[in-house]
């Protein structure tokens, strides 16, 4: 007889109100794979993408949503070693958080730092991943350069601050509201500029230009960041939260020597996951041993209200990180 589980699966392309409570066989572990039992998973923006037909799983994912979570290996698939039954962990997951158990590579997963419970263990994998790649591998972030963060309040937001100072970045983000800009400045950031007070172009010029800057707004923020880069500078886009498509006259790029890139992290190949899990064990995973970085934690919702957990991130009012907690 088939075992089965919990989970919250897509009725629909939608809004928050086509998450629904379902009942689904437990995964079973793939070569190089571990199936965990989670305890809690992650609530992401990716999550609401898919969840409205904008953001489809790769073809040999979980159509269930959750890209992130925290719990016990259960089992393991042929060929993997270097973790066992009943280690707890914190994994990036292909898709499939949104339930009691998920199947992932174990190349994916990263222990539980220490001091940390499994529920700010579940906030880890899918910012962590996504900041590491793209501030430091794709960005090229360096020690005294003056880096912006749109969305500073942001799960991606408040790791990018406290990654970028502890590797001795000057740090600014645009944020919302007076409230959000002090926990910004609360995790070490230099200045917090609300967006609809002032214009971060005149700031970051003020300042000489900002080296580095991360954006998930896009549309009329892309002209407008380039403005805001120093010579030499650098655009990293991770989303398109305004749109992907805008009028921008590349002249600049060429005269200022300015770089724009970007990345999503789901489509990469489990092979370049798992070098991003193998340089935050090196590089990162220490500062959260020594409790030098930790996630900001928002808010937890019971797995079955996940429709009301996506409601709360899409009103955008959240600082930090949202959990599911699963068991």
């Amino acid at each position: 007889m088939t075992q089965t589980m919990r989970a919250i699966e897509i009725s629909e392309p939608g809004g928050p109100e086509v998450l629904k409570p379902c009942t689904r066989p437990i995964p079973e572990a793939a070569a190089g794979q571990v199936v965990l039992k989670l305890a809690y998973a992650g609530v992401n923006r990716p999550d609401a993408l898919q969840r409205a037909g904008l953001y489809a799983p790769p073809p040999t994912a979980s159509d269930l949503p959750g890209l992130e979570g925290a719990g016990e290996v259960v089992a393991l698939g042929e060929g993997v070693s270097g973790i066992a039954v009943g280690d707890h962990v914190c994994a990036l997951l292909p898709g499939g958080g949104y339930a009691e158990y998920v199947a992932t590579p174990a190349a994916h997963c990263l222990p539980v730092p220490k001091g940390m419970d499994l529920k700010q263990a579940a906030c880890l994998p899918e910012t962590f991943f996504t900041v590491w790649s793209n501030v430091f591998q794709r960005g090229g972030l360096r020690a005294g350069e003056r880096f912006l963060i749109h969305g500073g309040s942001s799960g991606i937001g408040t790791t990018a601050i406290q990654l970028a100072c502890a590797f001795g970045a000057r740090v600014f983000v645009t944020v919302g509201s007076e409230e959000k800009a002090k926990a910004c400045l609360d995790l070490g950031a230099e200045r917090a500029i609300v967006y609809r007070d002032e214009d971060f172009v005149e700031v970051m010029r003020a300042e000489g230009g900002a080296d580095l800057i991360l954006d998930m707004v896009g549309g009329l923020y892309i002209p407008r960041n380039f403005r805001a880069l120093a010579d030499d500078g650098r655009l990293v886009q991770i989303a398109f939260l305004q749109g992907a498509k805008v009028e921008v006259n590349f002249s600049d790029l060429m005269r200022r020597r300015l770089t724009m890139t970007g990345s999503t992290l789901r489509p990469q190949s489990d092979l370049a996951k798992a070098r991003i899990a193998d340089a935050l064990r090196a590089d990162v995973w220490p500062l959260l041993d020594a409790g030098r970085v930790a996630p900001v934690m928002d808010s937890e919702f019971p797995l079955d209200q996940a429709a009301a957990a996506h409601a709360r991130m899409e009103a955008s009012g959240h600082i930090g990180k949202i959990v599911l907690k699963v068991a």
